[in-house]
């Protein structure tokens, strides 16, 4: 099988699939460049609410392949982080499914989504200083705001492998699940954001993800915005009813 992004959409949650079995899901060129559109689709698509970004087989994603480095750095690095960048700026909740190795692009990517759920075993990596390769500024800072300055030197300086227990102590997965429970962990996780708030979800990630880089006074004012928009959507209302009445909610937004 060729390489490729593999994608199926299934009770709201849309699963992308990293395929290249035999280079441990490293991504091509075609792959990183791929992706962004890849997620423009699922992003227009009203049946998708959720996202889920796994690995083939028993492997994340082993990085970019290095072949690729061999003729020029600039060109790889920049479509990879196009790909993290469209993946940070999905509007739904995003969860990487990490088994086996989840190493440098692998890594970045990871991190790139909103949470992550890594299976015991799972190996964790930044390897640019192997290559001596700078790494990417907006990787490096979603890194830092992961895990700290400590934990994200330790990482980048050395290109050392840590394992899951390491990687949840610093931030850097959210949960470790024994073997064999991993993916219906994360089934089960992706259909409780389906079934929640698209509006609470959308106003979230917007604040979290802006309050490192705006002042107090611009991101008040942007809850206040989300606020509005949950007061005219009527969904407020719904949840308080849904509740009360033991039912769950029904909620609209985006309406039409």
């Amino acid at each position: 099988m060729e390489p490729g992004l593999r994608t199926c959409v299934s009770d709201g949650t849309a699963t992308v699939t990293i395929s290249n079995t035999g280079k441990r899901n490293a991504m091509t060129a075609g792959m990183w460049r791929e992706l962004p559109p890849l997620l423009a689709r699922l992003a227009a698509d009203r049946a998708v609410r959720a996202l889920v970004l796994t690995g083939e087989g028993g492997t994340f994603c082993a990085g970019a392949d290095i072949g690729a480095l061999r003729d020029a750095v600039d060109e790889p690095q920049a479509l990879a982080v196009a790909a993290e960048e469209a993946l940070a700026a999905f509007p739904g909740p995003t969860l990487a499914s990490i088994r086996g190795y989840c190493v440098g692009g692998g890594c970045q990517l990871a991190a790139a989504c909103d949470l992550r759920f890594a299976e015991e075993g799972a190996l964790f990596g930044v390897t640019p200083a192997k290559l001596a390769v700078v790494y990417p500024v907006s990787a490096t800072r979603r890194l830092v705001r992961l895990v700290g300055p400590s934990a994200a030197k330790y990482l980048l300086f050395s290109g050392e492998l840590i394992d899951g227990a390491r990687a949840l102590r610093t931030g850097l997965v959210d949960e470790v699940l024994p073997e064999g429970e991993l993916d219906k962990r994360v089934a089960d996780f992706a259909a409780v954001l389906a079934s929640r708030s698209r509006l609470t979800q959308t106003a979230a990630k917007e604040l979290v993800d802006g309050a490192w880089d705006v002042p107090v006074a611009a991101a008040e004012e942007r809850a206040a915005y989300w606020a509005a928009r949950a007061r005219e959507s009527g969904d407020t209302v719904e949840g308080a009813a849904a509740f009360l009445e033991r039912r769950a909610p029904r909620f609209t937004w985006p309406a039409g």
